[in-house]
């Protein structure tokens, strides 16, 4: 919920300012949620070596806490609802409720008020939100990313087993993974800032896709031990792999978030955000259970990981799917353009 609250500021600031500066403004914003989470994994690890569970839980309780009173730091003005449409549809509301008081129904004047006011509020809203999302510069884009997470099966958690249960790494290593991974994707976002947010979309994208594939052929030889038999320590591969698959993962995020941005249309910002978002998220939640099914297909499971390696190989082969619907991404848009 913050997460989308803070998006929709940024899509926001970067409308009223000027659009070259939407890649800066997230990156900023991805800096710091990197930094956090750096921050995050190595108080956790510190907490869980060294202090009882009581005082983990009341610690971690704490900070949320700190959290929601730094939001009152935020100022923030009603400006109202600049919209025609509904300023129109006020009017007519007005006039309705003065022959509405009249009627036979007898309602408290201040109840119904407040429920002519939220139903025509997300009556309105609901109609700005489907007219929007309607537009094919908005609903293609959208199609795209969703397939990106659909086409692609996700074993994480598969290879989370595998790296735990067959290759018995230690839960205090996968914590130290977490912080490299937070590192790579700093990395990436400052990369994207740099270097590639002048570039097409789909030429971002398409190499993304590519990165990703080379990711999955790590994890083939990992999952091979052609790693091991060249002495190149579990460890090491891990480490690397969970570092440039986070930065690679920002390459593809940063578009979505910059595009996402500069399609939402002025006074609803935050509710199209959150549906981009949700879109997203539905996606990426429908590859795992792609993976799970393909991990069902295969007998992968906890203490049975024989055809794994098929496993990822036909994930490195849907890796390539998304590739062959750029063309729902505008063949124009950049980074800093949509």
């Amino acid at each position: 919920m913050a997460d989308v609250v803070v998006d929709a500021m940024i899509a926001e600031a970067v409308r009223v300012e000027r659009a070259s500066f939407a890649g800066d403004l997230q990156s900023i914003s991805w800096m710091a949620m990197a930094f956090g989470g750096i921050c995050g994994s190595l108080l956790g690890g510190y907490a869980l070596t060294n202090l009882q569970i009581e005082n983990i839980f009341l610690l971690f309780s704490i900070l949320p806490a700190m959290q929601l009173f730094s939001c009152g730091l935020i100022k923030e003005d009603d400006v109202g609802v600049q919209n025609p449409y509904f300023e129109k549809k006020e009017d007519q509301r007005k006039s309705k409720k003065r022959l509405h008081n009249t009627s036979k129904f007898q309602v408290p004047e201040k109840d119904g008020l407040l429920v002519s006011r939220w139903f025509q509020s997300l009556r309105v809203a609901s109609s700005s939100l489907l007219r929007a999302f309607r537009q094919p510069i908005i609903l293609r884009p959208m199609s795209w990313f969703f397939l990106a997470h659909v086409t692609v099966p996700n074993l994480s958690t598969v290879m989370f087993y595998y790296q735990t249960e067959f290759l018995n790494l230690e839960a205090s290593f996968l914590g130290t993974v977490r912080v490299v991974g937070w590192l790579g994707l700093m990395l990436g976002t400052l990369i994207y800032n740099r270097c590639m947010k002048k570039m097409k979309l789909r030429r971002i994208l398409m190499w993304a896709h590519i990165g990703l594939s080379f990711l999955s052929l790590l994890d083939m030889v990992l999952v091979s031990r052609t790693s091991a038999a060249f002495g190149i320590s579990d460890k090491f591969m891990v480490l690397g792999g969970s570092a440039l698959a986070d930065a690679v993962n920002q390459f593809k995020l940063m578009p979505f978030l910059i595009l996402s941005g500069q399609l939402c249309p002025p006074g609803i910002e935050g509710t199209l955000f959150a549906l981009f978002m949700s879109i997203n998220n539905f996606g990426s939640t429908l590859g795992s259970f792609v993976g799970a099914g393909l991990a069902s297909a295969l007998n992968i499971s906890s203490g049975s990981f024989d055809n794994l390696l098929l496993g990822v190989g036909i994930q490195v082969v849907c890796t390539f799917i998304p590739v062959a619907f750029l063309f729902l991404i505008p063949k124009d848009a950049t980074g800093i353009s949509a």
